[in-house]
């Protein structure tokens, strides 16, 4: 039996990005390998890159990934509340996994009493059901502005009165600027709970740190738990932002806007794995560069991305893409945005109206109030009915039209998406169509990428998170040893 100081860890971060998720992962991982029935959870997530759960509702992609890590299947409970932008001010809010309504800003400032509730609702069932339940922050703690009823960072590891580790990128640099700026935006009994800092994505001889790390321990009286290393070649689903770096490796180019609201851009994960492919995110402003395969991603604001689309000069290089016998893929409001129009009556994405679409598939969308959350699987279409695919839904609208008579996909007994008659144009609201390798295979030979050896991103992301489990063990031993408060919450 493994006697752990802790029944509930948080892990926060100095800053976005600085590895939260990442961390409590690879501990998920760890504490599973001892045979410790563990849990991840996130009182509050804003991300547009989701995941559907075994309950039929919907939290960020990260807590699935932890899930995976710990063994388990993802629930609601481990992402009780979820923000999705589709604005700069406002964002959809889903709490327990359903849409509870669109809020601005200051709106869901006041929400937060209410959406606290949900939190530790969701918490205390996962207390009941699993010996440890590892939490991740969000953002950082330090974000003055929003310390007034904070759910996300301290004011969750208040409420349940449990031990915080702070974790900070050093890759970025100014690691220990960050940790004791930190420190000093913290009441006396917020840095009273963190019990020890992390410092990630290191790589260089840790010798020449350790001067660091003292003076660290010194001013702050908190130990340094563990000195992560930089580990290249990570295919671990990314929580929101869209990976920087392109994968410039492979002779068969694939082209990806990147929508304003762009969402689960983890769709292209495996391409990005793929030695034979050349994948390129193109921003705003970038020159659109000829491709083999376009790509229109998921999107939380269709009109809006589709406005962008036309400005940016993507309905043009799509026509001369396709007259040089290019492919095009529309994933979800990718998909919505091949047909003549997307209407949006009640204004479920904002203002009420109408937009035009770039009428590639004789097809009209109409965005309802009802969000198709669904984790699904069935066969290829176009591929004489052998390549198995699977994924899931997520969208709020239903597409109807003549281009629907020749699907894309068969899900669970029932057409699914569009094809063209040239079969140029493939269009689905299926999310991870990429993921299985059948479905990979098939859709890169239907693309124009024959014999192509298929990737298993599953095995890939196992893969990951054992790495970042080994990666991890020292700060495993640290935190068995950890002292917070005093108290010692039995063994587990």
């Amino acid at each position: 039996m493994t006697h752990l100081p802790f029944h509930t860890l948080m892990v926060q971060g100095t800053t976005s990005d600085a590895g939260k998720s990442t961390v409590v992962a690879a501990l998920c991982r760890l504490l599973r390998r001892q045979g410790i029935r563990v849990a991840p959870f996130k009182p509050q997530n804003m991300a547009l890159n989701s995941a559907v759960t075994s309950d039929g509702g919907e939290i960020g992609r990260a807590q699935a990934l932890q899930a995976q890590a710990a063994g388990i299947a993802p629930h609601t409970d481990m992402n009780p509340i979820l923000l999705k932008p589709s604005s700069d001010t406002g964002a959809q809010v889903i709490v327990h996994g359903k849409v509870r309504a669109d809020m601005n800003a200051r709106d869901y400032h006041r929400y937060k009493t209410s959406a606290m509730a949900a939190v530790l609702e969701s918490y205390q069932r996962l207390r009941g059901q699993y010996e440890v339940v590892l939490v991740e922050g969000a953002g950082s703690p330090a974000e003055i502005n929003l310390r007034a009823r904070d759910i996300a960072n301290m004011g969750f590891a208040e409420a349940v009165d449990c031990p915080v580790i702070l974790v900070a990128d050093i890759d970025r640099g100014g690691v220990f600027a960050h940790l004791v700026g930190t420190l000093d935006c913290l009441s006396d009994s917020e840095r009273g709970r963190i019990a020890g800092f992390v410092i990630n994505r290191f790589r260089g001889d840790l010798s020449l740190l350790q001067p660091g790390l003292d003076w660290l321990e010194q001013r702050t009286g908190k130990p340094v738990l563990a000195v992560l290393p930089y580990l290249h070649g990570l295919h671990l689903d990314a929580e929101d932002a869209v990976a920087s770096n392109q994968s410039a490796k492979g002779h068969f180019r694939v082209v990806v806007p990147v929508l304003p609201r762009i969402s689960n851009h983890t769709d292209f994960d495996a391409l990005r794995a793929h030695p034979d492919i050349d994948l390129h995110f193109v921003g705003a402003g970038q020159p659109i560069p000829a491709a083999d395969l376009i790509i229109l991603p998921g999107s939380k604001n269709t009109r809006n991305d589709l406005a962008w689309l036309k400005q940016q000069g993507w309905p043009q290089a799509i026509v001369r893409h396709l007259r040089y016998g290019g492919k095009l893929i529309g994933i979800c409001g990718g998909f919505q945005m091949l047909g003549s129009s997307v209407d949006d009556p009640q204004g479920v994405e904002g203002a009420a109206g109408s937009m035009e679409g770039l009428g590639l598939l004789d097809m009209r969308t109409l965005l309802t109030q009802h969000k198709q959350l669904l984790q699904v699987s069935g066969h290829c279409a176009f591929d004489s009915g052998q390549a198995s695919v699977s994924g899931y839904e997520i969208h709020m609208g239903l597409s109807d039209g003549s281009a629907l008579q020749l699907p894309a996909f068969v899900i669970d007994g029932r057409p699914e998406g569009a094809r063209s008659q040239d079969d140029q144009i493939l269009g689905s609201y299926l999310h991870g169509m990429f993921d299985t390798p059948q479905a990979f295979s098939a859709l890169l030979s239907w693309a124009g990428l024959d014999g192509a050896a298929s990737v298993d991103l599953n095995a890939l992301r196992e893969q990951s998170l054992e790495r970042v489990a080994d990666a991890s063990e020292d700060l495993w031993r640290a935190l068995l040893h950890i002292s917070f408060k005093g108290k010692e919450y039995g063994e587990v």
